[in-house]
């Protein structure tokens, strides 16, 4: 079975692969279908509970946007002999149906319910490895437009009011990713190439949140709290990854958005920038509710696991405090 598993995994990337290395509509296409094809054993591989219902939803959703993808193909194809420009309506279907694909708001009404379903490992392959086709397909035809604006500011607003009566972790992580969705395609406005510097720190802070998360089965806040009521360290490690998923100073999240908003606002975006921090700072509640929630709780130095088996994830934690600085330096020396 692991030997299936990684021929699928294998595929997977070879697909999303082809779909932003294809010179042609139709490899495009047969990139993200191999993508898709290849993702849904992964997610059956787990026997999660009601993962065999999560999978179809998440098979007619794609299904449904790769017809979408397909028609905006021939829509655009039918004025190629025309005199008139092309029209744009194919410009809009095909971005929707990406959008659809990632889950971005307002095409996300599928998204928190297959998170649900799906286990840890899954959900970490779906909030990162499955956004890089999309987005860099968005990327060949970006351009910050009415219609752009609109997609970042919903996903922001539907996120930050969805998490504030969530109790599954899973469900708000998916918020959140659907929050930084927004974030990474204003990151295209400043370099259509920089979101990439966005999209690795999101994946070493998700990918340290959830090796937590999966290793000890934690699915809910509650658990949550009695997990990190036992030990100090997961609890300054997991809220230090909290805060930099948050984009709060001197965390290594804000480096990011700190690049986004100086470019909007060198370009006179001044009412998208201000836009984008309220928003986010209502998302913070959320993450602030769980700091505030755990730091009331009586603390116990009870050891439920040993030091050395978290030597690693305590070094890429404590980049999250130094990551700013270096990045800072960095940037600067150049």
């Amino acid at each position: 079975m692991k030997i299936m598993k990684f021929m699928f995994v294998n595929i997977m990337i070879l697909g999303s692969l082809i779909s932003i290395s294809a010179f042609s509509w139709i490899n495009i296409w047969i990139g993200l279908e191999m993508n898709l094809l290849a993702f849904i054993p992964i997610m059956n591989y787990d026997h999660f509970k009601h993962t065999s219902e999560v999978t179809m939803k998440y098979f007619l959703v794609q299904v449904s946007a790769s017809m979408f993808i397909l028609f905006s193909f021939l829509y655009s194809f039918s004025f190629l002999n025309s005199i008139e420009p092309l029209n744009s309506l194919s410009y809009y279907i095909f971005n929707s149906a990406i959008l659809m694909k990632m889950g971005a708001a307002p095409f996300h009404f599928w998204y928190l319910e297959v998170a649900e379903g799906l286990s840890w490992m899954s959900l970490l392959i779906l909030m990162t490895w499955q956004k890089i086709a999309p987005m860099i397909l968005i990327m060949y035809n970006f351009s910050m437009d009415l219609f752009f604006c609109m997609i970042i500011l919903m996903s922001m607003i539907m996120s930050s009011i969805k998490s504030w009566n969530q109790s599954s972790l899973k469900k708000i992580l998916a918020l959140s990713s659907i929050n930084h969705i927004g974030w990474m395609l204003s990151m295209m406005f400043l370099s259509q190439s920089l979101w990439i510097l966005y999209f690795l720190i999101y994946t070493i802070i998700s990918v340290n949140l959830i090796y937590i998360l999966n290793k000890y089965k934690i699915f809910l806040i509650i658990e949550l709290f009695k997990l990190i009521n036992f030990n100090k360290y997961i609890k300054m490690f997991f809220f230090f990854n909290f805060m930099s998923l948050g984009g709060i100073p001197p965390f290594l999240g804000f480096f990011p958005k700190w690049i986004i908003l100086n470019s909007l606002m060198e370009n006179n975006m001044l009412v998208l920038s201000i836009l984008m921090i309220f928003l986010t700072l209502i998302f913070l509640y959320t993450y602030m509710r769980l700091f505030i929630q755990s730091s009331i709780m009586k603390m116990s130095n009870k050891k439920i696991f040993k030091t050395p088996e978290f030597s690693l994830i305590y070094m890429i934690n404590w980049m999250n405090m130094i990551g700013l600085i270096m990045f800072t330096i960095i940037f600067n020396m150049y």
